[in-house]
């Protein structure tokens, strides 16, 4: 099946959007970008049930995940009608966050990439951005990806976004060649 969708999923701070980026940069048709931030961007300032605690846990209920689901299906919707898309999660509920996508992705091409860090470089990365809550990026570390099963996986601890990208391009194409035979 012709991949249409890449789902990154990684803790905050792992380098999920700037490997989105290079990877723009890199495949040879346009791919659009659509990343958790700029839902939680885009949802008003109360009434979403998206609690980011001090200690930098999240927790939701069911109007973010509501709110999450509609805009899962818009992404859907973008890759059936034609653009391949890249996805730039956090999978706060592991398993059930891929299944959710799964479900909302059905009948496309998805390759699902796992975007890991070491708890303590995410971290670091959290402190200097300076956009988060403190804790976020440890929390979410390893959590995100208990029981999420991937094509592929990269770690950009040690590895920059660039090189990352290469390694995903190169297996996107080389799954576009397997599937051709």
């Amino acid at each position: 099946m012709d991949v249409r969708v890449i789902v990154l999923n990684g803790g905050s701070s792992s380098g999920k959007t700037s490997l989105a980026r290079a990877l723009q940069g890199l495949l040879p048709e346009p791919w659009l970008l659509f990343g958790i931030d700029g839902l939680i961007d885009a949802l008003p300032p109360s009434g979403t049930d998206l609690d980011l605690a001090a200690d930098g846990t999240v927790s939701v209920g069911d109007g973010f995940r509501a709110l999450e689901a509609a805009w899962a299906a818009g992404v859907a919707a973008t890759a059936r009608a034609g653009a391949p898309v890249v996805v730039d999660d956090v999978f706060l509920g592991g398993p059930a966050s891929q299944q959710r996508w799964r479900e909302a992705l059905a009948g496309l091409g998805v390759l699902w990439v796992g975007v890991r860090c070491d708890p303590a470089e995410a971290a670091a990365r959290e402190r200097a951005r300076g956009d988060r809550t403190t804790g976020m990026a440890a929390d979410q570390a390893v959590r995100v990806h208990r029981g999420v099963h991937y094509d592929l996986e990269v770690d950009t601890t040690r590895t920059p976004p660039a090189d990352c990208a290469r390694t995903v391009a190169r297996f996107l194409a080389l799954s576009r060649s397997a599937g051709s035979r």
